[in-house]
């Protein structure tokens, strides 16, 4: 019995000992994985310029970034993104006569507003890829029926072209007239989360809900790189 009594005494001190040390193991590992940063999206270049880690000289990365651009709101105001914002941002594209996936599109993205219904870091923008039926009054009846809070989900319209364009070239996603029924207008289901240096950090299908949980989750690590960068420039 004492035998057993003594071998009990060890094992239980051996876990003792060696519990901090594995807690301390996923508090880190763990820690990691949930708040690594999101991927950056878009091409990319080496930069002339360096940064050091470790005192280790290491050559800064140009990314893609979206241009700032203005368009006009459902409100009949001129909205510059992201100049205007300096916000993380959702954007997607749209239009209202879009009998196929928009509705869904723009309920997910209006269950992706209400669980941020208080955060002043985040902006939403529908745009319109059908402006010459989409006016500011056409978008604002849109935006009233989705009982859209004009202050932080935002109805765009302008030029079709430019507007074309702008999905292609910046937010690298497609949008055309269907050449088979030019009535229809073939454009992008993405939710596309932007960060405060107009960067793209990740698309997301509106057509499936996990997608767009994962979007609700990544949008809360984004927030965490937004602030730790902003408590690191303060430090400095």
């Amino acid at each position: 019995m004492g035998k057993k009594s003594s071998f009990k005494k060890i094992i239980i001190l051996v876990t003792i000992l060696a519990l901090p040390g594995f807690l301390y193991y996923l508090l880190q590992e763990k820690g990691k994985n949930r708040y690594r940063p999101l991927d950056i999206y878009g091409p990319k270049q080496v930069a002339m310029t360096f940064h050091t880690k470790r005192g280790e000289k290491i050559p800064d990365t140009i990314y893609h970034q979206i241009r700032d651009f203005k368009l006009l709101s459902s409100t009949g105001d001129s909205i510059g993104i992201p100049t205007d914002s300096n916000q993380i941002v959702v954007v997607n594209f749209f239009f209202t006569n879009c009998k196929s996936f928009c509705p869904e599109m723009n309920s997910q993205m209006a269950r992706v507003v209400a669980e941020y219904p208080n955060n002043k870091m985040l902006q939403f923008y529908s745009i319109s890829v059908d402006p010459k039926h989409d006016t500011p009054g056409i978008l604002q009846a849109y935006s009233e029926k989705l009982k859209a809070d004009p202050k932080r989900w935002h109805f765009l319209t302008g030029s079709r072209d430019f507007i074309f364009e702008l999905a292609k070239r910046d937010f690298l996603v497609d949008a055309f007239v269907d050449s088979a029924d030019t009535a229809n207008i073939i454009h992008s289901s993405m939710l596309i989360l932007i960060d405060r240096d107009k960067r793209i950090r990740g698309y997301y299908d509106s057509a499936s809900k996990d997608q767009i949980n994962k979007l609700i989750d990544e949008i809360k690590v984004q927030i965490t790189e937004e602030l730790r960068e902003a408590t690191s420039l303060s430090k400095k």
